[in-house]
């Protein structure tokens, strides 16, 4: 299996547009220390022939246009991308599929509840039925996007999408709204989880013996976005696990038997984003990676 990052930021990206919070103003001044960075999505493949696309964030086309293995390689109209799957109705995760919509076939793989929410609105019609074939995944039962890649959707605590938040939001659910996926490919294993309200005895379980896990590292504190002045929503409010604190990542995953650790989906507030920060000291002392745009893995 190869996987390449193609953004490993949270939604706004790094530097965010309008932000200047400690780490954005050090992206905005191109400090060496902060890179920037996409809106997270992945690029998977198994040949370096045919791709899928997991989550397609609102930089997309700045993502292909940065990644060789993605751009057209033959006749008119051609692309490696044969399949996307989305892992909720996050604006970070389906906006991008609008880049998509020039007459390309592709499969768009998603749960029965994602692919209600994007039918329910009508801007996704431009992804031509007649071209775009929906795929619904059902929980626990294995896909192929790719031949040979073989694809185990999974329930993660989560919430709603943001756009679709009513009066009252039930924060860590588990239902098809956020999903997890596990890849599966020549006996080695890898974990994707860009947005989890919590760490479950039952993720440990699923992530133990796994090659790779690409884990949410929205923020490293829980209140960190309050702490900034930015927003009054801790992680936990907004659906993800903080890196640090007594239910955090670190501290949840600590002991788990993997291969490769990696944070992705990463806020511009993330003081972890700096390079010899002690944040950053504390996850690289922990194991973990921190995932940057363009990190291509093999296994």
């Amino acid at each position: 299996m190869r996987f390449i990052v193609l953004g490993s930021a949270a939604g706004g990206g790094v530097p965010q547009w309008n932000c200047a919070c400690p780490v954005c103003k050090l992206a905005w001044a191109v400090d060496p220390r902060v890179a920037r960075r996409t809106q997270s999505s992945l690029a998977a493949s198994l040949d370096g022939e045919g791709f899928a696309l997991v989550n397609a964030s609102p930089d997309l086309r700045q993502q292909i246009l940065a990644t060789p293995a993605l751009h057209p390689r033959a006749g008119l109209r051609h692309s490696p991308i044969t399949a996307a799957i989305v892992t909720n109705a996050d604006v970070d995760h389906v906006a991008g599929l609008l880049t998509l919509r020039e007459q390309q076939p592709f499969r768009l793989h998603a749960t029965a509840a994602t692919l209600a929410t994007l039918a329910a609105n009508a801007i996704f019609n431009v992804l031509g039925a007649a071209v775009v074939a929906r795929a619904p995944v059902a929980l626990g039962e294995p896909f192929a996007p790719l031949q040979g890649l073989e694809v185990v959707a999974f329930a993660l605590p989560g919430k709603v999408a943001l756009w679709l938040e009513g009066a009252h939001v039930e924060i860590g659910a588990e239902s098809e709204t956020t999903i997890g996926l596990e890849f599966r490919a020549g006996g080695k294993r890898a974990i994707y989880a860009p947005g989890c309200a919590r760490v479950t005895d039952a993720l440990l379980a699923r992530v133990a013996g796994a090659d790779l896990v690409f884990f949410d590292g929205t923020t490293f504190t829980d209140d960190e976005m309050i702490a900034h002045g930015l927003s009054a929503k801790t992680a936990q409010r907004m659906g993800h696990t903080p890196m640090s604190g007594a239910e955090g990542a670190l501290a949840r995953f600590a002991g788990a038997k993997v291969g490769r650790k990696i944070f992705i989906h990463i806020n511009n507030s993330n003081p972890a984003l700096v390079e010899g920060s002690p944040e950053r000291h504390m996850i690289e002392a922990a194991g973990w990676e921190l995932a940057f745009d363009g990190m291509e893995i093999a296994l």
